[in-house]
């Protein structure tokens, strides 16, 4: 096999900021309509799971118009494919177009997989005259197999932007439910894989089915942030406004990294690199968690 490249340009782009991205069913035009105006930071059009078979066709040739919609207000525009290989040549065959940021690939379980994709989207960026890399990936973790080779996955290729475990795919694949015990080390695997990688870690620990207990998911979702997960993907509207404050710093984070980088300051006229503050000791990797907070609230 012949590995794709892609120019460092185009590898070389930052994490894009992704505190939720919400699935949109590619076949449903009142959804697509209107999905811009549900506050995620991103939107996947669905050609998988959620789009009845005899409806993907349409899905596809409506393509074009779909991503022009959802992503209007600056939305970053997303596509899920197919698993199986004639349906995953048509989709990538009707996806692969400006305007489109990236592609969510379900059921990844290799390393070889992510490269024979990368390679047939590179073809159609270079037939169709579009910017060879721009579009990336994001890999759903969706099986214990797939779990076991989850580093591979994570750094097989530069269009890699994004890995999420998908909790009910997986627990079905075990024989359970998606349940806290059984999902905390999956997706601990996939959050640590995605850092190593560079990537951004997506999830929470639960259920993506459950909207409906607000209270529940904002509890999960802020556990996920101080793990080090940085988004989720939603199903559900109602899931999106809660994501995009679980991600988000704090007011009290905020001020917390604001005291640090001021001590900090005055520390580094004293010549120290390490100093105390409120009873506490604050090193280089104190201070770095500090400017990644001062990041992200400057980023929302």
């Amino acid at each position: 096999m012949i590995r794709d490249t892609v120019p460092a340009v185009e590898s070389a782009m930052s994490l894009p900021r992704w505190r939720s991205l919400l699935f949109v069913p590619a076949h449903a035009p009142r959804f697509v309509e209107t999905a811009h105006e549900r506050g995620a930071d991103g939107l996947i059009l669905d050609l998988e799971d959620s789009v009845p078979q005899d409806q993907k066709c349409e899905s596809r040739r409506q393509l074009p118009e779909s991503v022009a919609k959802v992503g209007r207000k600056g939305k970053w525009v997303l596509v899920r494919v197919n698993r199986g290989l004639r349906a995953l040549a048509a989709d990538l065959d009707a996806a692969v177009m400006a305007g489109v940021d990236a592609l969510v690939l379900p059921k990844t379980d290799s390393a070889e997989w992510v490269l024979e994709i990368a390679n047939a989207v590179s073809e159609l960026e270079r037939e169709r005259n579009l910017p060879l890399g721009r579009i990336r990936f994001l890999a759903q973790i969706e099986t214990p197999g797939a779990l076991q080779r989850v580093a591979a996955i994570a750094s097989a290729h530069p269009r890699m932007v994004a890995m999420a475990l998908g909790p009910e795919d997986f627990s079905a694949a075990v024989g359970s439910a998606p349940e806290f015990d059984l999902l905390l080390t999956p997706n601990l695997s996939v959050l640590f894989a995605a850092r190593a990688a560079g990537l951004l870690p997506l999830g929470f620990i639960g259920s993506i089915g459950e909207f409906s207990d607000t209270h529940k998911l904002r509890e999960v979702a802020v556990h996920a942030r101080r793990l080090g997960f940085a988004g989720a993907l939603a199903i559900h509207p109602t899931q999106v406004t809660i994501f995009n404050e679980a991600f988000s710093p704090s007011t009290q984070e905020i001020e917390w990294a604001q005291g640090v980088l001021a001590a900090e300051e005055d520390a580094a006229t004293r010549g120290l690199s390490a100093f105390s503050l409120n009873g506490k000791m604050i090193d280089p990797p104190v201070v770095r968690r500090a400017h990644e907070i001062l990041a992200l609230a400057s980023n929302n």
